[in-house]
């Protein structure tokens, strides 16, 4: 379901390929929509704006904040947002996450990650652990690689 999910809705809306790796990638493709919409959504609630989501990231380890750079926040901006969690009481003064500061950022995940669950329950656990079995070797295989950035702003075995 793609109610208030809008890009996962306008992925969904694109015509499905034939080709069977290119459909692979479009089911890909709306699974990562849904999700990062409901990413958004979790961070609109926890009153977090887009440079003050990054900020808080990179304040619980994430990865650096010079990772972040490539989202094109400027200096004045990133220290703005910083100043604006730390009155909040979400930061230290090094820029590290408070207690409370952790909290809520793994309030946004748990918050991302049960509003994503949907598509996943529908697959039902035979289908899920197929699935599993298919890709989880090129998981490993890709992660392995090392053609992906060992730090990215997506946080992605950090968080």
């Amino acid at each position: 379901d793609v109610t208030g999910r809008p890009l996962a809705g306008a992925a969904a809306a694109l015509p499905w390929p034939d080709e069977p790796h290119v459909a692979l990638w479009h089911a890909a493709t709306i699974l990562r929509e849904h999700r990062g919409d409901g990413h958004v959504a979790a961070l609109l609630g926890a009153d977090l704006d887009p440079v003050e989501s990054l900020v808080s990231f990179a304040a619980v380890g994430a990865a650096r904040p010079e990772v972040f750079a490539s989202r094109g926040w400027s200096g004045e901006e990133w220290e703005s947002a910083r100043a604006r969690l730390a009155g909040r009481g979400l930061l230290e003064e090094d820029g590290t996450a408070t207690l409370a500061g952790r909290a809520l950022r793994a309030e946004v995940e748990r918050r991302t990650d049960e509003s994503a669950a949907q598509p996943w329950r529908e697959l039902g656990p035979e289908a899920r652990e197929r699935l599993v079995e298919l890709l989880g070797p090129l998981w490993v295989e890709t992660i392995g690689s090392g053609l992906l950035p060992s730090e990215t702003t997506l946080g992605i075995g950090k968080v």
